[in-house]
């Protein structure tokens, strides 16, 4: 594989870092004591990414009409840009700032980090791509720690330090190791940006390891920096994202024992409480601002952090007087997207909660319409946009309960949906996930609720009732591929059974049918079909008599899905 970062790996690296972070966020939540004790620096970061993702997948679609690519400053500016306007939390606000510094080098020129042609050596002018990107992580690690008020060893910072010293030993006098670590001997051989990540993967971490001996929270917790294990994962998967091989994953860490109930506050290393209060928000100001902003910021609490630039910022600090942190903003430009989240116990609700609520994501206005009419807050997940953690979180807010079981309908969702439930939790909601991985399991989930049972009882009957429902769908093929069931062409009718594709067709019917004979020849009592805007309603009554005539006492439902993904949802229980 070639070792460049162009436009393409940039996008990979955002996607394997999100799937990373999604894999061991919980982890990372759990050993999260510092500066608060509040076990969200995972999801936080998780949420950071995950805008970073969604706005490199923007500037993608934005070419896929015509015939150029976006090229490395497009991929690495939008990253940058998604994750300040996304970033959560003291961590994630770092991460966005370090993605920043690392844009500010990549977008120096057009061709990147050894990316394209003539890339290197172009004219004798052009650098070797592992110097580009040891000068990018160096800018972001320097941009980092100029955010942050009063930076703390450590910490995420620290980690972001080691892996830039160790990107950067390019002088083969410092020692064979280093030489190894750049791809480079005496003779001047280029230095590969393969080189250059995989020595900064391994300076991260080491440094990580040695967080617990630099800051006394973490010792005492028997931990590692959350931060920095959450800044381990992200090159990790620039690693892969550059070279292709995948670093070994980091053992889980161990879980705090004996945690203080007051951790130390970000800006020192005393046992004095904390801020009760959490203030982020956008804020549309100049230079001028901003540094007017920090003095008063500074002095109202601690664990500031201002990530941004070029009129456009975010702004992170604890504080005790949240109405003040905002005032200042105000004072100093416009804020935005403001968000306070209180440290302690959740503050009581001025009206009544609802006990318990069921929220659904629904490919469809029809299926969100149904499942309105039983009782379930609905998220509608438009063909080609997924919904953001952020807008589960919303409706789980809108379903105003105690207790909330959420119902992502989509196997691609699994993280953003437990990210979503974490930071539900977070704020004093009990939040149950069921892993339904099609509308058909979430509708067979949503049938057999009963909200006056208890919560456990509930969530189990449901999980048993999505668990016994298989579920299939039709779908287009897009272009040329290999299947499990042969080769498809473009315009083929795909005839897909619990993810796989099983059955090959150019008629929809026809394809329907085989399909839910393979669903149904391990048996089953109830079909269900949601069809999608465009199926006439005599394709439901074909497939109604062919379930009727071949298998009796099997019952069959029709559901108009509206505008969908796919023509044709099936379900078999």
């Amino acid at each position: 594989m070639p070792q460049t970062l162009d436009a393409a790996a940039v996008r990979i690296w955002c996607s394997l870092a999100l799937d990373a972070l999604g894999r061991d966020r919980e982890e990372i939540d759990a050993i999260n004591v510092y500066p608060v004790a509040d076990g969200d620096t995972g999801t936080n970061l998780y949420l950071t990414v995950e805008s970073a993702v969604r706005a490199v997948e923007a500037v993608f679609d934005a070419h896929a009409t015509g015939t150029s690519v976006p090229d490395l400053p497009d991929a690495v500016r939008a990253m940058a840009h998604g994750a300040l306007i996304g970033a959560r939390g003291n961590s994630g606000t770092i991460l966005a700032q370090l993605l920043r510094g690392m844009a500010e080098v990549l977008c120096e020129d057009g061709t990147g980090a050894g990316a394209g042609p003539g890339a290197e050596g172009a004219g004798g002018a052009a650098e070797d791509g592992g110097d580009h990107l040891a000068r990018a992580l160096r800018r972001a690690a320097e941009l980092a720690r100029e955010a942050v008020a009063h930076p703390v060893e450590g910490t995420i910072l620290t980690v972001a330090t080691a892996a830039a010293d160790a990107a950067a030993r390019t002088d083969p006098a410092a020692g064979t190791a280093g030489a190894a670590e750049r791809g480079a001997g005496d003779d001047g051989a280029a230095y590969s940006s393969g080189a250059a990540v995989h020595a900064a993967y391994a300076g991260a971490r080491v440094a990580l390891d040695a967080t617990p001996g630099q800051l006394a929270v973490l010792g005492r917790a028997g931990v590692v920096d959350a931060g920095g294990r959450g800044l381990l994962a992200v090159l990790a998967a620039l690693v892969e994202a550059v070279t292709g091989d995948a670093p070994a994953r980091v053992a889980p860490g161990a879980r705090p024992h004996d945690l203080p109930a007051v951790v130390e506050s970000c800006d020192t290393d005393d046992s004095s409480p904390g801020p009760a209060f959490e203030v982020i928000y956008l804020l549309e100001t100049d230079e001028a601002g901003i540094a007017r902003l920090r003095r008063r910021l500074d002095a109202l609490g601690d664990s500031l952090v201002v990530v941004g630039g070029d009129g456009l910022w975010n702004v992170h600090v604890h504080v005790d007087d949240a109405g003040a942190a905002v005032e200042a903003g105000v004072e100093a430009g416009r804020p935005y997207r403001i968000r306070i989240t209180h440290f302690g116990a959740a503050a009581g609700h001025q009206r009544e909660r609802a006990q318990r609520a069921v929220v659904a994501v629904v490919p469809g206005e029809g299926l969100a319409g149904l499942c309105a009419e039983a009782g379930a807050t609905t998220v509608l997940a438009r063909p080609g946009e997924p919904p953001a953690s952020g807008e589960l979180v919303e409706a789980i807010r809108r379903a105003h309960a105690h207790e909330v079981v959420l119902l992502p309908n989509d196997a691609e969702l699994r993280h953003t949906a437990a990210a979503a439930a974490e930071q539900a939790r977070a704020e004093g909601i009990r939040v149950a996930l069921i892993p339904t991985r099609a509308a058909v399991q979430g509708i067979a989930a949503l049938a057999v609720h009963e909200p006056d049972r208890r919560f456990d009882e509930d969530v189990v009957a449901m999980t048993s009732a999505a668990g016994a429902t298989r579920y299939g769908e039709l779908a287009v093929a897009e272009r040329q591929s290999w299947t499990m069931a042969g080769i498809c062409q473009a315009g083929d009718l795909l005839g897909l059974i619990d993810g796989d594709v099983a059955v090959i067709g150019t008629e929809l019917a026809a394809t329907a049918e085989s399909v839910l004979d393979r669903m149904l020849s391990a048996g089953g009592e109830l079909v269900t079909l949601v069809l999608g805007e465009d199926v006439p309603d005599s394709l439901a009554e074909r497939l109604e008599g062919y379930v009727r005539d071949g298998h009796l006492a099997v019952d069959t439902v029709v559901y108009r899905g509206g505008r969908q993904s796919v023509p044709l949802l099936i379900g078999v229980e």
